[in-house]
């Protein structure tokens, strides 16, 4: 998601040189390649006049987190649609304003407002000849997760995310501990919250997952954006839609978007090791429990993190 601020740096370790640049180890530059191999391709996009909702199908067919925005006639970016501009739309942040004083909070007709106009029209790019080490550093210290690739006429070429990066730089140990790297004040939400009251929940700490949680605080799933974007996406929130709003969408409580299933591992586990089990699973974060109790979380951003900490191979 985008930060405004300072991006939360990992506990525990010194991971920045003394010029303030992440310190990444020899395994990234024995592994460097141009970002023209690296990138993902085909990358699916749309255009700026793309209906929101068409989009939002796009997202939920192909499970992509961002969705890069290009001119039909050149592929010249225009922006990116991000999980954080669509949490913000519908309802998390200030693009709802869009959906009320535009469209008087109708769910249908919010649908058909183009991208162009709650896409990020900045967002972070690299060209196909950009190194790898110095995009991970902007990426550490900018606190970004994607990277959108275009040639060096400005058109677009290919993405490339923390995923991409994790999957194919991981060593099998790194020698941090996933300890070092995890958050350990971790958000999260009520099983019986609503899905408006999570979407705000994660604009305010710019976060993109929730763990939801019954009274009794013990973890009974995971909401992430994406659970948001496949519920749109795939008209499952149209169900619960009797006069027409978006907000009766997203009245919907927590349990009935989020996903049952989570990962746990202890905070000792090496961060390659963890990484290795995200790969596995299919998931981009993993809880960190120590004798039943909830002591942190680590995502694919953290394990960047890690990437960067000064520690040999």
């Amino acid at each position: 998601m985008a930060y405004r601020g300072t991006p939360r740096r990992p506990e525990g370790i010194r991971w920045l040189r003394s010029d303030g640049k992440p310190n990444f180890s020899t395994r990234l530059y024995r592994r460097e390649g141009e970002l023209k191999i690296l990138a993902t391709r085909p990358v699916i996009h749309v255009a700026p006049t793309t209906p929101f909702g068409e989009a939002l199908e796009t997202m939920a067919k192909h499970n992509v987190r961002a969705l890069p925005v290009a001119q039909p006639s050149d592929k010249a970016l225009a922006g990116l649609l991000k999980l954080s501009n669509i949490v913000s739309y519908l309802g998390g942040g200030e693009l709802y304003n869009i959906v009320v004083n535009r469209y008087g909070g109708s769910i249908y007709k919010a649908m058909e407002e183009p991208v162009d106009s709650i896409m990020d029209r900045h967002p972070f790019t690299a060209t196909i000849m950009d190194r790898l080490t110095g995009v991970l550093e902007r990426m550490v210290l900018e606190g970004v997760g994607v990277v959108v690739v275009v040639d060096s006429e400005g058109r677009l070429y290919g993405i490339l995310t923390e995923h991409d990066i994790v999957r194919r730089l991981m060593e099998k140990k790194v020698g941090v501990r996933v300890s070092e790297v995890m958050a350990r004040n971790v958000v999260t939400i009520d099983v019986e919250a609503s899905l408006m009251d999570a979407a705000k929940r994660m604009i305010k700490y710019r976060f993109r997952r929730l763990p939801a949680v019954d009274p009794a605080g013990d973890v009974k799933g995971m909401l992430t954006a994406k659970d948001i974007v496949r519920f749109f996406g795939t008209h499952q929130a149209y169900i619960h839609v009797t006069r027409g709003l978006v907000e009766e969408a997203m009245s919907v409580p927590v349990y009935e978007v989020m996903s049952p299933v989570f990962y746990t591992v202890p905070p000792d586990m090496d961060v390659g090791d963890a990484a290795t089990l995200m790969a596995e699973k299919g998931v981009s974060s993993l809880l960190v429990v120590k004798g039943g109790r909830l002591k942190g979380i680590i995502t694919e951003r953290d394990v960047l993190f890690a990437l960067a900490a000064n520690k040999p191979s």
